[in-house]
């Protein structure tokens, strides 16, 4: 009897084990695709920072932490660092308020809803850089819409130029960041709430649960994994912004909105590789300490779990 057992355990034992190769096996291509694409550049760019690497300065001369010594003594690379984090903050919260807005009214039934979806996501449909070029015509000191708008309703006795000060610039980049990525987030958040059972919602209202006591009772606490996600993706984006403000602003006026990838990219025009490539694994790391915060934070596990 114990050595029927026993068969039968070495049995699975070993069905067991090429199951696991099987699997092995089958993620094989998948972790050669990722080890190429993404881990074979983030490694070449930290030893790329190990080096001083200027197009006309030759021979490539390695210089180990020199390039991260001459970063952190840089005044102006910390001025940039200081925009980026700012902006990632008060940009993601806008679009995280605005866009949940927009997820909680285009999930309630009503006539023409599809249509309302659509508009909404409109924004997010229009490249980058067309988007930017059309705020910049908006932000326009003499010809822009937003200008003639103020003055014609007497909001302002003269045109503003949005673009020419170091705070009215930086609100306008929020601002057309907003508008371009809250329906990314709607989009998520609606999700999330399509696949919250309506039945919660009806005993909630048996019990005479108010609509604020629905949101912050059921709402919120069952999206906190599509909320923590959300937030992930756009905070990365946020923190490697450069394409928006590259068309709007420049990192002007007097690199007074100059994020991070706007001073590595200024970096790799003059032929500084090394320092350039320095300035990326910087921001790396701070994407993935942000990364870590919205884990812990949200308790993204244990909502898992649940």
């Amino acid at each position: 009897m114990k050595q029927g057992y026993r068969s039968i355990y070495r049995g699975l034992h070993k069905y067991k084990a090429s199951e696991e190769r099987l699997a092995y096996l089958l993620l094989a291509p998948v972790v050669i695709l990722v080890g190429g694409l993404i881990l074979f550049p983030v490694i070449g760019t930290f030893v790329s920072s190990l080096y001083k690497n200027i197009t006309f300065l030759p021979p490539v001369k390695f210089i180990g932490l020199g390039n991260y010594k001459k970063l952190f003594t840089d005044v102006h690379f910390w001025h940039s660092t200081y925009i980026t984090i700012l902006f990632a903050i008060v940009a993601v919260f806008c679009e995280t308020a605005l866009g949940m807005f927009y997820a909680v009214v285009i999930n309630e039934k009503f006539r023409l809803r599809g249509l309302m979806r659509a508009i909404v996501l409109i924004p997010w449909a229009i490249p980058t850089i067309i988007s930017a070029r059309t705020w910049q015509l908006i932000y326009n000191y003499n010809y822009g819409l937003l200008n003639y708008l103020f003055v014609h309703f007497h909001l302002s006795h003269h045109a503003i130029n949005w673009l020419g000060t170091s705070t009215s610039a930086f609100s306008s980049i929020v601002v057309a960041d907003v508008w371009k990525t809250a329906p990314f987030m709607a989009i998520l958040f609606l999700a999330g709430l399509q696949a919250i059972p309506e039945s919660l919602y009806e005993a909630a209202r048996v019990d005479g649960a108010s609509l604020s006591q629905q949101f912050w009772r059921i709402t919120l606490p069952l999206l906190r994994p599509v909320i923590v996600i959300a937030l992930i993706f756009r905070t990365i984006d946020s923190l490697r912004i450069f394409d928006l403000i590259y068309v709007l602003t420049g990192g002007g006026p007097g690199g007074s909105t100059s994020s991070i990838s706007i001073y590595g990219f200024k970096a790799y025009i003059l032929g500084d590789f090394g320092y350039g490539s320095t300035v990326s694994v910087f921001t790396f790391f701070v994407i993935l300490i942000f990364t870590i915060f919205y884990l812990k934070a949200g308790r993204f596990q244990q909502g898992l779990k649940k």
